[in-house]
């Protein structure tokens, strides 16, 4: 059965779809021997010859699930120009080749998704999934109530408005405040853009949840494959239209109870 080259790729475990749609622009892939730069172009996977980087491609592979507690100094792809070190090199013991669920910059850590089932990336990367993510975020200086009620209400920034789904004070020195965001926007960079537009920078930034997932207390640098039933829980979030809200409400609640 035809499918898209950048779907089939991906559900080959090579790349997410997105990623996927730029090998094919860059002429990494061929058809049948042929180099094609089109993402729209069709191919059958149990009949044709599709290679990336010259290697044939399967879709035969074992779908495999993780999640990595992401140390500052690494970069979410699969490869770096720049030689800087990359998730993937965290990922000691595993075999299977695997690609990031979305992305972490490279000074920000906690919860990141790896996979190579495209088709599981793409529903929670997909904005229109409104898949929701969990922070926890060091900001430079004292936030005060003002400036949340300005993040509540929403921040102008170039590329369009930023709006948390939740906003909630963690604890607060002379120096820095510690901050709860909730949020399903999926720009880069956009938590520390929006800070930056309220005068205040960054010193951490941590994933905690995504969905109903949490990070919990895997150390940074290492991993563990994620459980039949966790996987089932993050396909539900994707399709159920909260995101993942519920289970980051109860998050939420356990770290009030936890101040308290």
């Amino acid at each position: 059965m035809e499918e898209r080259l950048q779907k089939i790729i991906s559900q080959a475990g090579i790349a997410s779809r997105r990623a996927a749609e730029r090998l094919i622009a860059e002429g990494r892939v061929s058809l049948n021997g042929v180099v094609t730069t089109l993402p729209g172009v069709k191919a059958d996977p149990g009949k044709d010859d599709i290679r990336v980087d010259g290697r044939l491609i399967s879709c035969e592979t074992e779908r495999v699930y993780l999640m990595l507690n992401k140390p500052p100094g690494y970069v979410t792809t699969l490869s770096d120009p720049q030689g800087r070190p990359i998730v993937t090199d965290l990922l000691i013991g595993v075999s299977e080749r695997v690609f990031p669920v979305g992305r972490l910059d490279y000074d920000s850590e906690g919860l990141l998704l790896l996979t190579n089932d495209g088709d599981f990336a793409q529903r929670l990367q997909h904005p229109r999934y409104g898949i929701a993510k969990r922070y926890r975020v060091k900001v430079t200086g004292q936030v005060l109530p003002a400036t949340v009620k300005a993040l509540e209400k929403g921040i102008a920034l170039p590329d369009g408005p930023f709006a948390p789904a939740d906003v909630q004070l963690d604890k607060m020195n002379r120096g820095s405040t510690w901050i709860y965001l909730t949020i399903t926007d999926g720009r880069n960079r956009v938590i520390r853009r929006a800070f930056e537009s309220l005068g205040h920078d960054i010193a951490r930034l941590v994933r905690v949840a995504v969905a109903d997932l949490a990070l919990g207390s895997l150390d940074p640098g290492a991993w563990r494959f994620l459980t039949a039933g966790e996987v089932g829980d993050l396909r539900r979030a994707s399709g159920r239209g909260d995101g993942g809200k519920k289970g980051l409400d109860i998050h939420r609640k356990i770290n009030n109870s936890r101040r308290k």
